[in-house]
Order: structure tokens, then C-alpha cells, then sequence
């Protein structure tokens, strides 16, 4: 340990620490007075963004007890497994009364300790580690008690030398903040590129486009899943059977479900055309909606759906495949939500589907090679920026851990 360092436990290094005011859904509104830290201020980045807040009424014991002052350190004590434990330093321009609520700890720490450094400490690999360890609860809140928290053991350096470091990092974050900012943009502005050239290409149809539906151009197959209870139609079965989570492939090669010939025979499982469009009924989180290309011989469950043209020579999947993907938000949508619940698509949706195409089969093979190539592109640059994200994340870590082993 460098000279002047101690180990200590948090305890030690802890002025005061409480759990913040309690209040329930109705007891908070915008109209109320006082505005009300949670827990979705602290960011995943732990710093402090009151960008959205909601407001209270307290009575003047509350307001003495639970405001806080520029510098507290907030810690996170409940929420999922990946978000609690996450910490801020709460700073704040007004002179007005500011509290929080119960989900997080104000811990103010003794004179001769930079909050600051103890919120970069936090985000530390090292510590990330022991803290994990502290996590109990169920299968969607854990939490992290004081009884525990209070004897981790902590790497301090003399304030001057907190100080120090912290206004290395300072500067040192905020020029990777802003390199990952723009990388971010970049990525961001590759996609939204690739979408309004596809987008493009199927809203300024040609006079010889046809308009119809994919229920009127393409024949609609679906499959099946075997008895889970009878074991003969898995076990050592060689047939690929696909399930919603494999629809991300976009291009499916393989994958891991298989079942056996008995299994295929005694359900709803069929083979679907190869070079036919998949498309997710439901799933989880983003799932459905999204499209791919069956490139293999295989079956599939009842969550996704084959689309394969009436005729291949007049109509080509990939086509079909190209107008689907670019319409992923406005196909969510059809099951008459905001495309954001557990609502699922079903054959009828599917079927009803608007589809315009041009007559000209050489005018699609175009088209789809324009896509192709386009896709290629873009593909590539979200894997370049994408990588720098990673490069830029663990750059961060690596000057966090010289910071505290006394190496800056």
C-alpha cells in the first residue's frame, strides 16, 4: 500500500447516515411542494440527474430530517439485482428544499473525507465485486443493508491526496464521457441512416409497385411444440426446432432446440420453406415483430410464424424481409397497444399486413442488393463503434483501479 494509505472500514470513515422519507403513489404529485429524489435519479453511471422528479408535502421535522445539501452521498438500497447499490453525489444549484425517499441512504461522510472519492471508489471493479456480494432478495428486489455495507473495507488516501485524484478523474471522465458521447451518436445516426434509406425505398413507389397484403401474396405456417413430458421426442433428436429467441440471427443458420421424428410427428412442428421470413409473435422484451431469414431446414414452435411468396418468381422473401424489418415499431403496434406490453401478434395480424412491391422481379433483386450492401455497412460501422464504446468502458476501469492503488 502506498505511504499514507489506511484501510478502513466504511463505518469508520461515516458521519451520519439515514434512510429517506416515505411517502406512496398518492402522496406524490408535480403539484405537491417539495421535490422528491428516487431512485431512477441516481444513474447507471452514478451521477445525479433530476431531469424527471416528482414532489411531496412534509412537515417542517421532515424537511429538517430528510433535505438534502450539495456533496451528500446517495446510495441506492433497493431495486433489481444489476441497479441496487448504485450511488451519486447530490449537487444542486437552488437554495430550495430537496428530499428523498426510502430506497435510498444519505450518508455524510467525516471532514477528512472527499465524498467524491468515495462515489468514483464506488464504481470501482474491485468493489463492485465485494458489494455484489452484499445483494439479498427475491427474484425482482434485492437490497443492501447498513449492518453489512458498514464493514467494507475502504483504501483512504489523506484528503489531499482524495482531492487529488478526484480532479484527475474529473478531467479524465469527462473527456471519455464526451468520446463516448459521440460514439454513441455515431451508432446511433449509422442506424437511423440504414432506416430511412429502407424506408425510403418502399414509401416512393414506382408506378408499376403493386399493392396488396402478405396474406394475399405468401403463404403463413406456424409449428408446434412437443410434449415437454415425454422425453423420446428430445432427447438425441436431430431436427432443429426454432423458439422466439432465435428470431435475433436475422439470418438463421442453427440453432439449438431439437427435437426427434416422434416428436415431430405427434405435434404441431412442421418444416418451413427454406429462404422464408420468420417473424415473432411474442417473446421477451424486444422480440416481437422482428424478422429473419430461415437460411436451414427446420420446424418451429407456435411463437413464430413462416412467411414464404405464393410464387418465388415474382416475388422475392428477401424483399418481403427488407419491408417487414424497417417496419419493426408500426408491426409492434398492430396488436392495438403502444407496442410495449405482452400483447402478441397473431395469423390474422400478420395476414392483414400491407405489401407493396415492384412488378419487375429484376427491379427487387436490385433493390435487395442496394439493402445488402447498405446493411454490410452500416453492420460494420455499429461493430467499430461499438467497440470503441467497450475500448472507452474499460479505459474507465483501468484509470479507476491506478487511482486506487495509489498509481496516478
Amino acid at each position: 500500500m502506498k505511504q499514507g494509505w489506511e484501510i478502513k472500514k466504511l463505518d469508520e470513515i461515516i458521519e451520519s447516515n439515514i434512510i429517506g422519507l416515505t411517502r406512496n403513489t398518492k402522496e406524490q404529485s408535480i403539484l405537491f411542494k417539495y421535490k422528491y429524489v428516487k431512485m431512477n435519479n441516481i444513474t447507471k453511471n452514478n451521477s445525479f440527474d433530476f431531469s424527471n422528479y416528482t414532489c411531496v408535502n412534509a412537515d417542517i421535522d421532515e424537511i429538517n430530517k430528510f433535505s438534502l445539501i450539495n456533496g451528500d452521498f446517495l446510495f441506492n438500497t433497493r431495486n433489481s439485482y444489476e441497479l441496487v447499490g448504485k450511488t451519486c453525489i447530490f449537487e444542486n444549484k437552488s437554495q430550495e428544499k430537496i428530499l428523498f425517499n426510502n430506497n435510498i441512504m444519505r450518508i455524510r461522510f467525516k471532514k477528512d473525507i472527499s465524498s467524491k472519492f468515495i462515489n468514483y471508489l464506488f464504481t470501482s471493479v474491485e468493489l463492485i465485486e465485494e458489494i455484489n456480494k452484499l445483494k439479498s432478495g427475491t427474484t425482482n428486489v434485492f437490497a443492501i443493508y447498513f449492518k453489512d455495507l458498514k464493514n467494507l473495507n475502504i483504501n483512504i488516501p489523506p484528503l489531499p491526496e482524495q482531492e487529488r485524484i478526484v480532479s484527475i478523474l474529473d478531467k479524465a471522465f469527462s473527456a471519455i464521457d464526451q468520446a463516448k458521447q459521440n460514439a454513441e451518436k455515431n451508432l446511433k445516426n449509422a442506424k437511423e441512416l440504414f432506416d430511412s434509406y429502407l424506408n425510403g425505398i418502399f414509401t416512393n413507389k414506382g408506378d408499376d409497385w403493386i399493392s396488396s397484403t402478405i396474406g394475399e401474396t405468401c403463404k403463413l405456417m406456424t409449428g408446434g411444440t412437443p410434449s415437454t413430458s415425454k422425453k423420446e421426442y428430445y432427447e438425441s433428436g436431430n431436427i432443429k426446432w426454432l423458439v422466439s429467441g432465435d428470431i435475433n440471427q436475422k439470418e438463421i443458420f442453427d440453432c439449438e432446440g431439437r427435437i426427434t421424428e416422434l416428436g415431430l410427428e405427434n405435434s404441431n412442428a412442421r418444416y418451413l420453406p427454406v429462404n422464408s421470413v420468420l417473424i415473432a409473435l411474442n417473446g421477451q422484451g424486444k422480440t416481437r415483430g422482428t424478422v429473419a431469414m430461415l437460411r436451414t431446414k427446420a420446424t418451429c414452435n407456435q411463437s413464430l410464424v413462416s412467411i414464404y411468396p405464393n410464387d418465388a418468381n415474382k416475388i422475392l422473401p428477401e424483399l418481403i424481409f427488407a419491408n417487414l424489418d424497417g417496419r419493426y415499431d408500426d408491426i409492434r403496434k398492430l396488436t392495438g397497444d403502444s407496442g410495449n406490453d405482452r400483447r402478441g401478434l397473431n395469423m390474422p395480424i400478420i395476414r392483414n399486413i400491407n405489401f407493396s412491391y415492384p412488378q419487375s422481379l429484376e427491379e427487387q433483386q436490385t433493390i435487395v442488393r442496394q439493402l445488402d450492401a447498405m446493411r454490410t455497412e452500416t453492420q460494420r460501422l455499429e461493430e467499430i463503434y461499438q467497440q470503441k464504446i467497450i475500448e472507452l468502458d474499460e479505459l474507465k476501469k483501468s484509470i479507476l483501479q491506478k487511482a486506487f492503488n495509489g498509481e496516478l
